[in-house]
């Protein structure tokens, strides 16, 4: 894989770094200990926990992710252009067990906020995170609401992909885009959605919650040859002809490369994922991310008309 010049040599490259901040529970499987949380309370929690310390803690649904997003620093030269942080509602206390299974694996994580229960959304912004992942809707919802790109991790039957290239696939509406056109189909029907679309294609499409994100991965990739990136995209959406149009001029006015764009027409997502090989794909309707996440590590965006 070539190395990007523009991260190697740019001194305010490090202003550029794609962050992403990441919660214990979707970087590891802490399912059981979690159940003994909830069922037993903190203590119970914390007890456990220190006993286990020194037993190392399995990959959970992001880590396959968390391990490429890393894995682009060793392209980039001097200056890394990919920083995981992470965020726990464990304490220091209990946190240590985390940070042993981070040392265990060779993750390069070396920031992290433990809030002992309390919301980890609040450091976000000033970590500067351009995503945050995490089993706990409510610290995802509280990251949108700031502004954040934010998901909710998801339980996973969905095998490692066994590509070095890291591949990522968005929704648009209500994910990239703005949630209006979701808003049209729902409340006047599809004939006045293609319509409207139509009517509107030359007008770009609002901004949705993960627009920051697409931009910080876009920049990334531009600094690798396009012939031999160690990043792809893709956009996997409902939408079918006409309402295309609007779209591909959207992300021509803004700037932004997506590889490949899949227009479906309301056809069952998984398969394609699938067969795109993602290792994360971010929708904001609850019926897709069901679907998808049998076939690949998928994040659930609680934005729009799809979550009233």
């Amino acid at each position: 894989m070539t190395r990007p010049s523009k991260i190697a040599h740019d001194p305010a490259a490090t202003d550029n770094r794609l962050v992403v901040a990441i919660s214990s529970r979707a970087l590891f499987d802490l399912g059981d200990s979690h159940e003994l949380f909830e069922r037993d309370g903190l203590d119970a929690y914390r007890a456990f926990q220190i006993e286990h310390e020194n037993e190392i803690l399995q990959p959970g649904v992001a880590f396959p992710l968390v391990q490429k997003l890393l894995g682009l620093n060793k392209l980039a030269g001097d200056v890394p252009p990919v920083e995981v942080i992470l965020l726990s509602r464990n304490s220091g206390d209990t946190g240590l067990r985390i940070f042993n299974a981070i040392q265990h694996y060779g993750l390069e994580i070396s920031r992290a906020a433990f809030t002992s229960g309390a919301p980890t959304s609040d450091y976000i912004a000033p970590f500067h995170a351009d995503l945050f992942l995490s089993a706990n809707a409510e610290d995802v919802g509280r990251a949108l609401t700031a502004g954040v790109a934010a998901a909710t991790i998801l339980p996973s039957t969905a095998r490692p992909r066994a590509s070095e290239q890291l591949r990522i696939a968005f929704d648009g509406d209500a994910v990239i885009f703005g949630d209006e056109g979701e808003r049209v189909s729902r409340e006047e029907g599809l004939e006045a959605f293609h319509r409207n679309e139509t009517e509107l294609a030359d007008e770009p499409l609002s901004v949705g919650p993960f627009r920051g994100f697409l931009t910080a991965v876009h920049r990334l990739q531009a600094a690798f040859p396009a012939e031999n990136s160690p990043i792809r995209t893709a956009l996997v959406t409902a939408r079918s002809a006409p309402a295309h149009k609007r779209v591909i001029l959207t992300l021509r006015s803004w700037g932004v490369r997506i590889d490949e764009a899949l227009f479906l027409g309301g056809r069952d997502k998984g398969p394609f994922l699938d067969a795109f090989g993602a290792d994360i794909f971010f929708d904001d309707s609850p019926a897709n991310v069901e679907s998808a996440r049998k076939h690949v590590a998928t994040g659930h965006v609680p934005h729009g008309v799809s979550n009233p």
